[in-house]
């Protein structure tokens, strides 16, 4: 049946007693995709229901249907058009795994953080009033997505607001018993259907012409009946935010969805926003999800039949983060780890299944996240933050004033910094050095591999001041170039590779100095010595090794899987020019001033020269004589596409 569905008008004309059959091909379509791309597969399969009652009743794009987070978005993008190019999701030049203005117009608001649907849908709706139009906005946020206050500040101005307004809250967790969630229904039901809404006109209208006491009447009789509603539902907090609850609902039974929604729809826009609440099971239809939607909730391609994950490659730097914070916090009991609801992918789980007194998941909620850790330093306590770089940026002020503008030890663990790969532009880490260096009194640091995370996590937790870790989704590298480890000191930096010899000196961060070592075995078979160098304190900057290595050659290349403007490279410029070094010219590889796209890590470092042969080339490049002037160095515009080059007057050359 699904073949005959390429958009919401053409699900229409299917029987509603065939949309099970609908529902389930789309399921099938969902894990068999993820199975092979990775992807969002828990979220998405417990709304694929609710995402065919919607679309069957309400009539997209007039009507507007935001997602939040987004990641439970795949049956809509089936719905809506997307079907036949649904085997590219979450590939290079394929369709997003998240909701994409340019992808389509059902899209009607970009998401991939949390809890923002209802701010967008607010001021959609109250667009929408202004123009007039006679059009519903339908938010679907799920109750995680509730534990982050901008959802709550959203609920109290719409309360007061939009009366054209729809919020589904998607509750995949809620535990309610049967007695209460059957009486609810049928509160909700009944007390909210089309023929009790028309009844309750009818009475306010004949109430109304009533001398002396008819509206207080009525008023009376308004306040018993949501009493009632809130006694018995869970509804009550909503019905305080001015609107009217609906729910629990059954969300996999698609005549009780659509019956509710068809009496919304032929509602005419009141004064009042609506909240339906629906029930739905996380994984809904795949018993490998439903047993396990934590590890389904984002995963990596698995074997359908058997639902287990196909092997990766080493150790993450992930896990050796976890190993090595489990190790320490067994020697010092005032270790605190903290996370917002990203408690495995974060690496924290081994944590919190040892240390449970210990461990914080404080939910969608990363500012909170980041003032709490502060309170408990305040008492001597040593909170480590594991936060996503992309989910970080939502905690910015806190980091300014709760915590550097104090100069109080927390410590930032932040993961998925860099190129994260299929899930795209609102998930890659490629703003946090920017982002993060300019901050007074905050130290900055990018390990290279997980050999010494032990080693990094000791230096952070006898630091005295906020410290910032930063690595990357994925495997991490062995670095096994004969040298001797030097010893983790307070801003200095390491030389990997020396050559006294040499024609450029290649600053690496973090994961780049493999490649950055790997470049250096590519270039000396074509007869190019080059140095590399780890700054491993990104901030504060070993300046004295930095112009100790001026001494042997005067062409810098910085490596970074972070934005260029205002990275370490920038940092290297701003270096250059406040030193007044006149001599010395500096190329920058890193990511361009864009939103980067979905792809694969490999993909995307490819694009980007930020592996191997792309680092090499740079170098090969920008020592070309033939490339020469007086003064600086020019580069070849299409090898260096995604490059930034700096003069020795700090002049960005195109």
């Amino acid at each position: 049946m699904l073949e005959d569905i390429y958009s919401p008008a053409d699900l229409k004309k299917i029987e509603k007693t065939d949309l099970p059959n609908v529902c389930k091909e789309i399921r099938d379509l969902i894990i068999d995709t993820v199975s092979k791309n990775g992807g969002h597969l828990a979220s998405s399969l417990g709304v694929v229901e609710l995402t065919t009652a919607l679309h069957y009743v309400f009539d997209s794009p007039n009507d507007k249907i935001i997602w939040d987070v987004g990641h439970q978005s795949y049956a809509h993008k089936i719905i809506t058009g997307r079907k036949d190019r649904f085997h590219t999701l979450r590939q290079l030049n394929g369709i997003s795994g998240f909701p994409k203005r340019e992808e389509s117009e059902h899209d009607v608001f970009g998401t991939g953080h949390a809890s923002t649907s209802i701010s967008a849908a607010v001021g959609i709706a109250e667009a929408i009033k202004k123009k007039g139009v006679d059009n519903r906005v339908i938010a679907i946020i799920g109750d995680g997505s509730m534990t982050g206050g901008m959802a709550f500040e959203a609920l109290n101005h719409a309360g007061h607001k939009a009366g054209n307004l729809i919020i589904i809250l998607n509750d995949n967790e809620m535990s309610i018993s049967s007695s209460v969630g059957a009486l609810s229904k049928f509160l909700s039901v009944h007390l909210y259907g089309g023929r009790a809404r028309r009844f309750r006109t009818k009475i306010k209208k004949l109430l109304s012409f009533l001398p002396f006491w008819g509206k207080e009447i009525y008023q009376i009789t308004q306040k018993a009946e949501e009493a009632t509603v809130s006694f018995f539902t869970p509804g009550f907090l909503f019905e305080a935010f001015g609107f009217d609850y609906i729910g629990p609902l059954d969300g996999h039974n698609l005549d009780e969805l659509i019956a509710v929604f068809n009496d919304i729809r032929q509602l005419a826009i009141g004064d009042k926003p609506i909240l339906v609440h629906v029930l739905t099971k996380k994984g809904k239809g795949y018993a490998p999800a439903e047993k396990n939607p934590t590890l389904f909730h984002g995963i990596g391609r698995f074997d359908k039949k058997t639902g287990e994950p196909l092997p990766s490659n080493g150790q993450s730097f992930t896990q050796a983060f976890s190993n090595a914070l489990i190790q320490v916090a067994h020697q010092d009991d005032r270790i605190i780890a903290i996370t917002a609801a990203m408690c495995t992918g974060t690496g924290l789980e081994d944590f919190s299944n040892l240390y449970p007194d210990r461990f914080y998941d404080v939910g969608i909620a990363e500012g909170h996240a980041v003032t709490f850790a502060a309170g408990m330093a305040t008492l001597g306590y040593k909170p480590v933050v594991a936060i996503y770089s992309t989910f970080l940026q939502r905690a910015y002020d806190q980091i300014i004033h709760d915590v550097c503008l104090q100069n109080i030890p927390v410590i930032f663990a932040i993961d998925r910094a860099g190129l994260v790969g299929d899930d795209g532009a609102t998930h890659h880490g490629a703003f946090d050095i920017s982002f993060l260096r300019t901050i007074p009194n905050l130290v900055l640091a990018a390990p290279r591999d997980g050999e010494m995370f032990d080693e990094w996590l000791q230096f952070a937790l006898n630091y005295n001041g906020p410290v910032a870790m930063r690595w990357p989704r994925g495997s991490a590298p062995k670095i096994t170039k004969n040298f001797v480890r030097q010893k983790l000191e307070l801003g200095k930096a390491e030389t990997i590779l020396f050559r006294g010899y040499s024609r450029a000196t290649i600053w690496a961060v973090g994961n780049m100095v493999g490649e950055a070592l790997k470049a250096a075995d590519e270039l000396d078979k074509m007869g190019i010595n080059v140095i590399v160098a780890d700054p491993r304190f990104i901030k504060p900057f070993d300046v004295d090794l930095f112009k100790e290595l001026l001494k042997y050659n005067k062409n810098i290349i910085t490596v970074e899987e972070n934005i260029l403007q205002g990275g370490f490279g920038s940092m290297i410029g701003e270096l250059i020019r406040e030193e007044n070094l006149s001599d010395v010219s500096l190329a920058c590889i890193g990511l361009p001033d864009e939103f980067v796209k979905h792809g694969t890590q490999q993909e995307l470092r490819k694009k980007y020269n930020l592996y191997s042969s792309g680092i090499a080339g740079v170098v090969r490049e920008f020592l070309n004589k033939d490339n020469e002037t007086e003064n600086n160095r020019f580069v070849s515009k299409e090898i260096l596409k995604h490059v930034g080059v700096i003069n020795s007057y700090g002049m960005k050359i195109n």
